[in-house]
């Protein structure tokens, strides 16, 4: 302790200080040095440094997936709306072509006949009109649907890749301290494997 205060070095600190300033302690790691190859500690440094960086792009693209997801979901939302609007306002034309029709029917002269007629006519053109707008705006809310659930889909991937990541990242730390070459091993496998679903989220699979 100096008079600037202290600061207390972690295990994982001491090590990464280590592999810095090529001071290798450790029996495998001094053998490496003399060959002229990478330490285990530098080596899994390295590694850890890259996993945290492809996990980092990883988390960005989950949240941008499920950002997307419920923005697709609320345009779905909104043209079901603007769907259901139309249906109404079809229905409403065919409670007045019907009144028409039975004005029509009831008509005492032609002239009357031939006006209630028109109408009729004309409401049923503005149905067909309207039951088309209402079909698109159905297919656009089951295409928006259906984005958002691919979007949430591939989320889900890219969550997962993300947590695989994380836990080869606590691999290499644990083997930082312990020296074990299996949960080398083991960080590189679980870290392949991280990449493997991420390469699956890309492909929308």
């Amino acid at each position: 302790m100096s008079g600037h205060g202290f600061h207390v070095h972690g295990p994982h600190d001491h090590e990464l200080e280590h592999a810095a300033s090529g001071d290798h302690g450790h029996g495998a790691d001094d053998a490496a040095a003399k060959g002229g190859g990478m330490s285990m500690t530098s080596k899994i440094a390295v590694c850890t440094a890259a996993i945290a960086t492809v996990g980092a792009i990883f988390s960005y693209m989950g949240g941008a997936t499920q950002a997307n997801a419920g923005l697709y979901k609320n345009n779905a939302a909104i043209k079901k709306t603007e769907a259901s609007n139309q249906w109404n306002y079809f229905q409403s034309k065919s409670t007045k072509q019907a009144l028409a029709e039975f004005a029509r029917d009831t008509a005492t002269d032609d002239a009357r006949r031939q006006g209630w007629q028109a109408k009729v006519t004309r409401y049923e053109q503005e149905k067909t009109e309207i039951q088309a707008a209402a079909k698109k705006l159905e297919d656009d809310s089951a295409r928006w649907d259906a984005q958002s659930d691919e979007q949430m889909h591939q989320h889900h991937r890219w969550a997962q890749a993300t947590t695989v990541l994380q836990v080869s990242i606590a691999l290499a730390a644990i083997a930082l301290l312990t020296k074990k070459k299996w949960l080398e091993r083991g960080m590189y496998g679980v870290a392949v494997a991280g990449l493997a679903i991420g390469v699956l989220a890309a492909m929308h699979l």
